[in-house]
């Protein structure tokens, strides 16, 4: 994987159609200090997450080198574009422990919809 270290980098999932849609545009709108790695066309790298744990729950590697997941990966990849303050609404206390909760039950199903494995989006 060729990423410039300047760069946060999104990895996202390439067989999901909700996700591939976001990725569009996000292609389209980000500035270039966001990558977008499609996690199914790289290998898995010894002391990063595996790839089934960036399968069950949306990764994001800072360019610092910090690794934010969830909401916080989705907040931090929209602040690439003019729309990251709308948002960062999500990460406000009472309104991001209901994003946190809504998100972690959508990951857990989308998972299971698309892989067939419920026990694997637990870990």
């Amino acid at each position: 994987m060729n990423v410039p270290e300047n760069n946060d980098t999104l990895f996202y999932d390439g067989n999901c159609p909700l996700c591939m849609r976001e990725v569009r545009l996000l292609t389209r709108i980000a500035d270039t200090r966001l990558a977008l790695v499609d996690l199914n066309q790289v290998p898995d790298v010894p002391g990063e997450p595996t790839r089934l744990e960036k399968l069950s729950n949306l990764h994001l590697k800072t360019a610092t080198g910090e690794w934010l997941l969830g909401v916080d990966a989705t907040v931090t990849a929209w602040s690439h574009t003019r729309w990251g303050p709308l948002f960062a609404v999500l990460r406000w206390p009472l309104v991001g422990k209901l994003a946190d909760l809504v998100y972690r039950y959508w990951a857990r199903k989308r998972y299971q919809r698309l892989y067939g494995c419920g026990d694997c989006a637990e870990q």
